[in-house]
């Protein structure tokens, strides 16, 4: 029996080295896997004790078998709460849903510690194997169900909102310990809790937590934005840009040679793509360049920035900003013969974020509209990069800023009382790259 808990201790801290050593998102999501696992760790290290002293209680003094024994059910109540934790997170990421069971988790989670450290505990000594038993056995196994439950009851409910990835990984994952535990149940000295524990990990691991899915889901998002930027040659085309713009200022045209100027840095900022992550700075300076095309073009169109110049070092995802202004331009201002303001603010929000703000005076949403692209932008996770249509640039921006900065953070919009609406981009203050 004991060999079978060194086989999963070393199965788990394998796949442990993997995940800590790989590059991942830092989200709320991962950053939960990755205690979890070092949870999972500590239980199956507790639980090889465990059935090597409660098989030999002749000669392991008895304050050590108990000690061993509440640190080995105590990590296993606390495993399972952060498997509930998980999966209550991805379900608030695929629905949009508050968590609403936390505090009663977090309840139950401190009155089975506080038993499990408190109640007194007896042995069962059998021809076929020893084993905890008593009262003191009921409330970690209690806490287990409790948490399965409630797992169980999360993926029922948003079923239908789940990705189908998750919600069969999810419930595999949940059949197999309930498998595991009516086992247990039934046969005392199996002791095969690990087993399930293990086999969880396993599942998530293998098809929601493998840093090479991640990575290729990143990728993915790097694929479609080159394809976005890439429909002509950049550089050819800023080359020659600039070659005309000399000949401009050498004939004595210095508006066409300044609006050439402007074009030549806006290609040659947008084509750095190999970058994930630009400073506040640099996006604006494209941004800018953009602008200053625009307003020349449409004469009555102004732009304001109110950019907290403190914030012009941080770190944001590349390319974001410009898609946001173009797509209030097309969407807000368009009907109104782009008549009308854009304004463009950045400050730092009491929770230590970045919050860009890009306000339109246009005639905001049509019925409907909002709605749309309210559950678009919830649901992004859920569908495909788009390389064409009305909303392209909004979803790859919201899929980019999830995927490098955390799930915690993205687009939002919302209507102006007066008229048009504002996009609100909320980022981490701190580079949070993968």
């Amino acid at each position: 029996m004991l060999r079978m808990e060194i086989a999963l201790f070393s199965v788990v801290a394998f796949v442990a080295y993997i995940y800590f050593s790989a590059e991942k998102e830092r989200a709320p999501l991962h950053r939960t896997f990755s205690v979890l696992l070092v949870a999972v760790l500590a239980n199956l290290m507790f639980d090889g004790i465990t059935v090597y002293t409660v098989h030999h209680l002749e000669t392991i003094p008895r304050l050590l078998n108990d000690a061993v024994h509440r640190l080995f059910l105590g990590s296993m109540v606390l495993t399972i709460y952060l498997f509930y934790q998980y999966i209550a997170i991805l379900v608030e990421t695929q629905t949009g849903k508050p968590r609403r069971l936390d505090l009663p988790a977090a309840i139950f989670l401190l009155i089975a510690q506080l038993c499990n450290y408190l109640l007194p505990i007896s042995y069962t000594v059998t021809d076929k194997g020893n084993y905890s038993s008593g009262p003191y056995m009921y409330v970690p196994y209690a806490a287990v169900v409790f948490y399965l439950l409630l797992c169980a009851g999360l993926l029922a409910v948003n079923r239908k909102q789940i990705n189908k990835k998750e919600k069969y990984t999810i419930g595999i994952a949940l059949t197999i310990e309930f498998t595991v535990c009516a086992l247990q149940a039934l046969f005392h000295t199996w002791l095969i809790s690990g087993m399930g524990i293990t086999l969880m990990t396993l599942s998530f691991y293998l098809t929601l937590e493998n840093p090479e899915a991640l990575r290729a889901e990143l990728t993915e998002q790097k694929m479609s934005m080159l394809y976005l930027k890439s429909q002509v040659n950049p550089h050819f085309l800023y080359n020659t840009l600039d070659t005309i713009r000399i000949q401009a200022q050498l004939n004595g045209d210095t508006k066409v040679a300044e609006l050439l100027m402007r074009l030549v840095d806006f290609f040659r900022l947008s084509v750095k793509i190999d970058r994930q992550m630009v400073t506040l700075d640099d996006e604006m300076e494209l941004l800018e360049a953009y602008m200053e095309l625009m307003c020349y073009r449409y004469p009555e169109l102004h732009c304001e920035y109110d950019i907290d110049p403190d914030l012009g070092a941080a770190k944001v995802p590349n390319f974001i900003l410009q898609p946001i202004v173009e797509n209030s331009l097309l969407h807000g201002l368009k009907n109104k013969g782009y008549r009308g303001e854009i304004i463009i603010s950045a400050k730092e929000t009491d929770e230590d974020n970045i919050e860009i703000c890009v306000r339109d005076t246009g005639n905001g949403f049509e019925n409907g509209r909002k709605d749309a692209i309210d559950k678009m932008l919830q649901n992004y996770a859920r569908q495909a990069p788009k390389l064409t249509g009305n909303s392209v640039g909004i979803l790859n921006v919201q899929k980019r800023i999830k995927l490098l900065c955390g799930r915690e953070y993205g687009l939002s919009y919302t209507e102006n009382e007066d008229s048009g609406v504002t996009a609100h981009i909320l980022l981490p203050m701190k580079e949070k790259i993968k």
